[in-house]
């Protein structure tokens, strides 16, 4: 069976890409990693793993020129599946709609607690006794498709944004790759 050519969006350091390319999962190959920060250590990591990569700012581009840019790649690479792993970008509607059900993101809350930023501190503002990461598919509203998978860690009387992020981020490369793979495993049935 042909393993599910998916693409990896990212704007940062790329810890997520790492924990998918070192799990060598036979579902899926990564053939593209693309950002809208020209200078992402991510590209670094995916350049290193021989993976091709686009990164293109998206301060000159309204939101739909950037993401028809990112589109075209996307297809110029023969892409089937996406991979948002800390991809810092709202996306436009026209573009969840040409890729709806073969996204997915990696969210740092036990969604639909949380959505947007500062996941962290708010949970421990709530007085959580929990917080973790979600894997969902990606729709037109801010982190709020259909949950796939997730992975939970007790937030400790001592945490601080910080130190909890850690610990979660732990949880987010071992989840990661094992629901990726299950997910495109379910796009060719």
């Amino acid at each position: 069976m042909a393993r599910t050519r998916v693409a990896v969006l990212l704007s940062g350091r790329g810890t997520n890409l790492q924990s998918l390319i070192d799990a060598h999962q036979d579902d899926y190959e990564i053939v593209l990693v693309a950002s809208n920060i020209v200078d992402a250590p991510g590209l670094g990591i995916a350049k290193a793993a021989g993976i091709a990569t686009f990164a293109q700012s998206h301060k000159a581009l309204d939101r739909a020129a950037f993401d028809t840019l990112i589109d075209g790649q996307l297809r110029a690479h023969g892409v089937e599946a996406i991979a948002l792993a800390g991809y810092m970008r709202i996306l436009s509607d026209g573009f969840v709609a040409g890729w709806a059900g073969r996204m997915v993101n990696i969210h740092p809350s036990l969604l639909p607690l949380y959505k947007g930023l500062d996941t962290h501190a708010r949970a421990i503002e709530a007085g959580d006794a929990q917080a973790g990461c979600s894997i969902h598919i990606v729709t037109a509203g801010l982190d709020d498709g259909p949950v796939i998978a997730r992975a939970s860690v007790p937030i400790m009387p001592w945490d601080t944004p910080d130190t909890l992020a850690a610990r979660v981020l732990i949880e987010e490369h071992r989840l990661y790759p094992r629901a990726l793979a299950q997910w495109v495993r379910t796009l060719g049935a």
